[in-house]
């Protein structure tokens, strides 16, 4: 994936964009492995992956129970995928990223993002050194509200000034 500029305008004018951070891109990918994803409306990667869905992203469970979640087909482990991932997400503990990311390189997903919380330099390094991109210790809905321009409705303070009047006062 390229990060960088784009031209745009038309030939009398043009004009050079900047993507100021490739998450932006990285959000644009549509096909999303959950690794822990469950029936569980309590965990993180619940609420998470209903946001992808909302947004239109296709959401592929990947649970050891491989419940379906959301009316989204589970599977055990990613190589039973039988379908191309764009995106290995993962909420499982730190120290079972480095198996989940030989999984990633060996399924031949783009992007291997560990959530908020999760971080593995290991894991990171080798995914890099595959060719994916790598995210970690980010949170994707948070990045998603960022990408947005959502972050206050996500409940997070921008510090951003406004004409409209706080309701909590």
């Amino acid at each position: 994936m390229i990060f960088g500029g784009q031209l745009v305008g038309n030939s009398e004018h043009w004009v050079e964009l900047i993507v100021s951070n490739p998450i932006d891109q990285l959000l644009a990918l549509k096909t999303w492995a959950v690794v822990g994803l469950s029936n569980n409306s309590e965990r993180a990667a619940y609420r998470v992956s209903k946001l992808l869905i909302e947004k239109g992203h296709q959401v592929i469970p990947v649970h050891p129970k491989a419940e379906t979640v959301h009316g989204q087909q589970g599977y055990a482990k990613l190589s039973d995928i039988p379908f191309a991932v764009d995106v290995v997400d993962i909420f499982v503990n730190s120290e079972l990223a480095g198996e989940v990311v030989d999984s990633a390189i060996a399924i031949k997903a783009k992007t291997f993002w560990m959530q908020l919380g999760i971080s593995d330099q290991a894991s990171a390094e080798r995914g890099a050194a595959a060719g994916l991109n790598v995210v970690q210790d980010k949170c994707l809905k948070i990045e998603h509200a960022r990408f947005a321009g959502g972050l206050n409705l996500a409940g997070f303070s921008t510090g951003v000034i406004s004409s409209k009047r706080n309701k909590s006062i």
